[in-house]
């Protein structure tokens, strides 16, 4: 596929997703959103692909927010509608496939909250966040007030958004941002590094995963214990669960199907 606004590039069992468009710092417009889904839609399909990589294009820019000229012309109708920033990051963030944001630069807005949608956060020691929107008169709407809080604590969020606080990825490992940080030469191999990990791992058990934290973090324990629980009898019950522990007892590496 070609699209305009992103370059997604293939790489064994990886998906490589950038937002291509470094004159505007790779600000997020419908278009761009759009492809996105329409990437991730094919990806899912992609039985090869085991793992989806953000990241922007260039070395300044993760994404540094929504694009300003569209937001001008935005009314309340359209922060109502189903097809919204914040609509693809809810399916970014539930999607079945691990997400891994490579935060080379500036994760503003948009590109801030894009990257809290994503499973995992990889930063560059050039990379900064924050969630500047109040300085435009409106609000983190794509997921922001609600994911920085369960991220990095109500106090701190509060803080960041009410102050639109520009953070270091030092400052945003202090506190849980992002999982981990490296040099902007070596950034891709660390990604990738935390990727292939993952990538050893049974791929239905991953799924299963993903979907227990997910969803297990947004209701009470004993609901979430039962989801949990839930998964695990698919697990047991599993041909990559026998193949699994069959390969450690006998000392060799698994060779998981995903089923």
């Amino acid at each position: 596929m070609t699209f305009q606004h992103i370059l997604v590039e293939k790489e064994e069992q990886l998906a490589l997703l950038t937002i291509n468009r470094p004159e505007v710092r790779n600000a997020i417009n419908k278009e761009t959103l759009d492809e996105i889904v329409t990437s991730l839609e094919s990806i899912k399909n992609d039985d090869q692909i085991r793992c989806v990589i953000f990241t922007g294009q260039g070395e300044k820019s993760f994404a540094a927010g929504a694009d300003i000229s569209q937001l001008t012309k935005k009314t309340a109708s359209d922060a109502l509608t189903n097809n919204g920033m914040q609509q693809v990051y809810d399916y970014i963030e539930s999607y079945e496939k691990p997400t891994i944001a490579m935060v080379n630069g500036y994760a503003l807005g948009g590109g801030c909250e894009l990257a809290m949608a994503c499973d995992i956060r990889v930063a560059s020691t050039a990379a900064k966040f924050g969630l500047p929107e109040l300085n435009l008169s409106i609000i983190p709407g794509a997921g922001g007030t609600q994911r920085l809080s369960r991220l990095v604590g109500k106090g701190k969020a509060m803080e960041w958004i009410l102050t639109g606080k520009i953070i270091s990825s030092e400052e945003a490992m202090q506190f849980g941002l992002v999982s981990d940080t490296t040099s902007p030469q070596e950034l891709f191999e660390k990604t990738k590094s935390i990727a292939d990990q993952i990538l050893a791992k049974g791929p239905l058990a991953v799924k299963l995963a993903k979907l227990s934290v997910h969803s297990g973090y947004e209701t009470d324990m004993k609901t979430g214990l039962m989801i949990e629980k839930l998964s695990q009898a698919i697990l047991f019950n599993s041909d990559d669960k026998k193949e699994g522990t069959t390969a450690f007892l006998e000392k060799r590496k698994p060779e998981f199907k995903g089923v």
